[in-house]
């Protein structure tokens, strides 16, 4: 973003801070920031005078009847002393006052006509700089103050605004073709997933549509995993508090774990993580270096206590089920080429899914703070090390990647795989972890080519990430139109009238005995309502059964475009399914 679209989309939160002040002259103003797309303003309104979205054009008016009235941004440097006088009843804009006298930040105001605000800059000199058509304000939501549920509940106004009114529209456009493809909407839709009140927030419920795509990425990638090395176990859902005490994971996540449940005299937990379960599954026997590296997966439901107002359909749930694996090293350098070898095969994943680094995906280095030891193991040596022998092998690789502070695991750096949803929202979707803290935590030994025993490395890694996450991802990238070996249905079977209906049955049944997921519609709609119903359903192929078919004459498969493929029988016809399925075509 460039300084000059910066300066606008921060005066335009001042124009929404005049405009909800028009609305209701009792609000309290917060913050209002610029962003990426725009701008927003998080405001405190009056008892009853909390703005809808049939508001917003109203609010928009006021901001572009402002605009036009040519003010000038002027800018004021005040004492903090004199600016708590000036913001005097306004708790929010008191609370930051107050944390830049802490830090000994200087302060400064903004002029915009009668309007005052407390803001750092930068704006443009003038409202008429801005161009009238190029913003608009789009949604409304709640916001805690400071983003602590303890505080309190804010209005937050968001606005999107660009150079031109052409860039607006353009952006515009984009999000309307994104809601088009959101995972929520389509999961709706589609009927491949839902919430219930009843049964808790956060915690889908899978009809037997999205099961079905759900156990072919499962299948998928448990016999990847298998081919590559790795030892599939399962493990219990539930543990002893003291495991995630030993493993030092509570209290650090103990906010986002669910409370202890009492049994007998000991208290338990839904866990959050499978590494100390895997770490005990590694204790049970003594270990020679023969045997490493020793590569424990497990497709595993993991439970965590997300704050309601970060819950996201599929993206940020409460219950997950998690491709994850811990690799146990008996060095440094075979730690490192473990990682590498995981990132071998999240590469080979995302290249099933048609994903093309740099345009899909990217690599993020997670870095810690040595300074903070309440967040992060206190082991500068070890942090250093390891964050370097990360650097290295990404730079080998020969990717770009980013790195970022303060976005490490507790126990050590990470290498994340980032991607954007359709809204533009980044989500971490995989991972890989170097550990130099658990093998200490949990005495993880080897025996090494001497008889000594030695101190074994961890290596963590989610080859495919959550299932869930991942197809929130798919769902939007595919826009409900999956490949053929992720379809729910792979063809349906349309009988032009009941006459036909039992060679449809017939076919069914040697579609289904080749492993081949196959519906028949004999349903009494018009045979057109009944091929609308199946393209609205997003299914890759359908078959019309007629008099020809049912004599015998060539099927012609009709895919999801213009394709159409025909064949003298079924048992062709099958192949050339299976053949597609087999290859994980796109």
């Amino acid at each position: 973003m460039s300084e000059q679209l910066h300066n606008k989309r921060h005066s335009l939160a001042h124009l929404l801070a005049i405009a909800a002040l028009k609305h209701d002259p009792e609000a309290l103003l917060s913050v209002g920031p610029a962003t990426d797309t725009g701008f927003y303003y998080d405001i405190l309104f009056s008892p009853g005078k909390t703005p809808t979205l049939e508001d917003l054009k109203t609010l928009e008016k006021s901001m572009r009847h402002t605009l036009k009235q040519n003010l000038s941004f002027e800018r004021e440097a005040v004492a903090h002393e004199e600016a708590k006088k000036r913001f005097v009843g306004n708790q929010f804009k008191l609370a930051i006052v107050e944390d830049k006298e802490k830090e000994g930040t200087d302060l400064t105001l903004y002029h915009t006509g009668d309007f005052t605000d407390l803001c750092a800059g930068g704006h443009v000199e003038n409202t008429k700089e801005i161009d009238p058509d190029s913003f608009a304000l789009t949604n409304i939501a709640g916001a805690y103050w400071r983003g602590d549920d303890k505080n309190p509940m804010l209005t937050r106004i968001y606005g999107v605004a660009f150079d031109t009114k052409e860039e607006l529209l353009q952006y515009q456009q984009e999000q309307e073709e994104a809601r088009a493809r959101d995972h929520k909407k389509l999961g709706r839709e589609l009927d491949l997933f839902t919430f219930s009140d009843v049964v808790g927030k956060g915690l889908p419920l899978w009809t037997e549509k999205g099961t079905t795509i759900r156990r072919e990425l499962e299948r998928f990638i448990v016999d990847e995993e298998v081919r590559r090395g790795y030892i599939h176990v399962m493990t219990p859902d539930i543990a002893k508090l003291d495991l995630y005490k030993k493993s030092g994971h509570y209290p650090h996540y103990k906010d986002s774990m669910y409370a202890p449940i009492k049994i007998d005299d000991d208290e338990f937990m839904l866990r959050p993580m499978t590494c100390p379960h895997h770490y005990e599954l590694y204790l049970r026997k003594p270990h020679s270096y023969r045997e490493l590296p020793l590569r424990i997966a497990e497709l595993a439901q993991l439970y965590r206590y997300e704050q309601s107002g970060e819950l996201s359909g599929l993206e940020r749930v409460r219950t997950f089920c998690l491709a994850d694996a811990h690799i146990i090293c008996k060095d440094e350098n075979q730690a490192v080429t473990e990682i590498g070898q995981a990132l071998d095969l999240i590469e080979y994943v995302t290249g099933v899914f048609g994903l093309v680094y740099g345009e899909n995906y990217w690599y993020r280095l997670s870095l810690g703070d040595r300074n903070n030891t309440e967040k992060y193991y206190d082991n500068p040596a070890a942090w250093e090390t390891g964050e370097n022998l990360l650097r290295k092998l990404l730079v080998k690789r020969g990717k770009d990647f980013v790195e970022e502070e303060d976005e490490a695991a507790f126990y050590g750096p990470k290498i994340d795989i980032q991607m954007k949803n359709v809204n533009g929202k980044e989500n971490t979707a995989f991972t890989v972890q170097y550990d130099f803290c658990m093998p200490e935590r949990f005495d993880l030994n080897y025996t090494d080519e001497s008889g000594n025993l030695k101190r074994a490395f961890v290596v963590h890694r989610s080859s495919i990430g959550a299932i869930e996450r991942i197809m929130a991802f798919l769902i939007e990238r595919y826009a409900g139109a999956f490949p053929l070996w992720l379809s729910p249905t792979q063809i349906t079977l349309l009988p032009v009238s009941e006459k036909f209906a039992d060679t449809a049955y017939t076919l069914e049944r040697i579609l289904r005995e080749n492993n081949i997921r196959v519906e028949v519609d004999a349903t009494n709609e018009s045979l057109g309502k009944r091929i609308r119903s199946a393209k609205t359903n997003k299914t890759p192929y359908v078959l019309v059964i007629g008099e020809k078919e049912s004599n015998g004459e060539p099927l012609t498969l009709e895919g999801r475009g213009d394709e159409k493929a025909s064949f003298p029988n079924i048992h062709e016809a099958v192949e050339f399914l299976s053949k597609k399925i087999r290859n994980r075509e796109q």
